[in-house]
């Protein structure tokens, strides 16, 4: 009956552990997405970051990327602990998935409470950035991005067109008698914004307010469902390491 007992507890070790290694593949794969969303909305959409005040996206983003490097070598270590049966590496591979845990936590709640203040400073900052920063010398970026932003999504100016009139840029010399920025025309070309018709920009179209605001509405609620859903993954992986290592016998020290 004890051989019985012991044989029984020994396949239970050894599906635990295959168990365990195949949620550490999988999870090792969640490791290089969550890393991916991060990279790519600071890398492909970095410049509309430029034109919001607040540091809370690009936070999440950033949170996202060390999770998921630290996942694809947390996935590795645990391939090991699992196969070695060290219960210190399991202590270890615990520690560092509670870690990323909370990580993934702290970037969907940071998503999450973006998400609610996002018109707001859309509202307060974009007319100010786009009109008072637009082509001035220490704002490469910004401009960059707003050129960027009207061009990609069709609009013109924060609100509308007209906002343009109080630009710093649009008063100077320098603007060579434009009513808007050449990104604003269907067709960019060199002047084309001396004419400001709706058959030349994109007036009717709107302002830029509501389209960007939607366009980092939908990336946060992306970096929200990543974090809190691989989070939430992770618990199990948890469940299973505790497990194990309650099955393996204690290392003598």
């Amino acid at each position: 009956m004890g051989g019985y007992e012991e044989k029984k507890e020994t396949c239970g070790t050894i599906c635990l552990k295959y168990v365990l290694f195949t949620f550490n593949f999988l999870f090792w794969l969640a490791g290089g997405v969550v890393m991916a969303v991060g990279v790519w909305t600071l890398v492909e959409k970095s410049d509309y970051i430029s034109l919001l005040s607040s540091k809370t996206y690009a936070a999440s983003a950033y949170i996202l990327v060390l999770a998921g490097a630290i996942v694809m070598v947390t996935g590795v270590l645990g391939c090991c602990a699992t196969f070695k049966e060290q219960r210190r590496l399991l202590r270890v591979y615990f520690v560092l998935l509670l870690c990323i845990f909370l990580l993934e936590i702290l970037a969907g709640v940071l998503a999450y409470i973006y998400y609610q203040q996002l018109n707001e400073e859309l509202k307060q900052n974009l007319r100010e950035t786009m009109t008072q920063k637009y082509q001035q010398n220490t704002h490469e970026q910004i401009t960059r991005a707003v050129d960027k932003l009207q061009q990609e999504f069709k609009c013109c100016g924060s609100n509308s067109s007209s906002d343009w009139a109080e630009s710093v840029w649009i008063r100077s010399q320098d603007a060579k008698h434009r009513m808007v920025p050449d990104s604003c025309c269907k067709t960019p070309t060199e002047l084309c914004g001396i004419r400001d018709h709706p058959s030349n920009i994109y007036k009717v179209e709107g302002g830029c307010i509501t389209k960007l605001e939607k366009f980092i509405l939908d990336h946060l609620k992306i970096i929200g469902a990543v974090g809190v859903g691989i989070a939430c993954v992770q618990i199990i992986g948890m469940v299973f390491t505790c497990c194990l290592y309650r099955s393996l016998k204690a290392e003598p020290y």
